[in-house]
């Protein structure tokens, strides 16, 4: 598991959380932020862009889960942004949601270092794209956000062999990261504001976590 618990308090690591405009990757930074990183490890928020499915899922984000807590920001859309306007900015494609991320680490570590990482998937599967940069950033731990249904829940994974996403109509994204990264990779689910997370990994499958 990615916790900061077993942690000498020396080692620097690299942490990679998927960015999108949705709750579950709100989660997943949440959880990074409060247990995966320390202030000497680098944090990269990588968002692989897919123009014809994120312009749909933006609004989510403006429901999200506060990020606020003692130990990380809120993540909103600031200067005083009313309903009808942050409807209006999303209408209009003009809530960075990358620029909020950003803001929720600085407040939170303030000394971490932070990189973001916009890429396209050119010609790829998401997943595949993933795991392309986190092996070209050397991460130590993939946080991604987790949705999960009753028939991934009921059926599981059924592991593919490695190669490309393609053709694999019942694979998930998530599972597929945990099963094939050559890293840690967290899948992240909240429940609810003060339930903690249920995490999955290669060696742990729905670990409640306190918040």
């Amino acid at each position: 598991m990615a916790n900061n618990n077993s942690r000498n308090g020396t080692e620097a690591r690299k942490v990679m959380v998927v960015a999108d405009p949705t709750r579950e990757s709100a989660s997943a930074l949440q959880y990074a932020l409060s247990h995966a990183v320390l202030e000497q490890d680098e944090l990269i928020l990588l968002h692989v862009d897919n123009p014809s499915s994120w312009r749909n899922t933006i609004s989510t984000f403006l429901k999200m889960p506060s990020l606020g807590s003692s130990t990380t920001a809120s993540l909103d859309l600031g200067g005083g942004a009313t309903a009808t306007t942050a409807a209006a900015a999303t209408r209009e494609g003009d809530v960075d949601f990358l620029q909020e991320m950003k803001h929720a680490c600085r407040v939170s570590q303030p000394k971490m270092k932070l990189r973001v990482l916009s890429v396209d998937m050119d010609d790829k599967d998401r997943a595949s794209t993933i795991l392309l940069h986190s092996k070209n950033e050397g991460v130590d731990v993939i946080v991604i956000g987790q949705k999960r249904t009753f028939s991934s829940a009921l059926l599981g994974y059924k592991k593919s062999g490695g190669g490309s996403m393609k053709g694999a109509k019942m694979l998930d994204t998530v599972e597929y990261l945990i099963q094939n990264s050559q890293c840690i990779c967290v899948g992240v689910q909240r429940k609810g504001q003060s339930g903690g997370y249920v995490l999955n990994t290669k060696t742990h499958r729905n670990f409640w976590l306190l918040a």
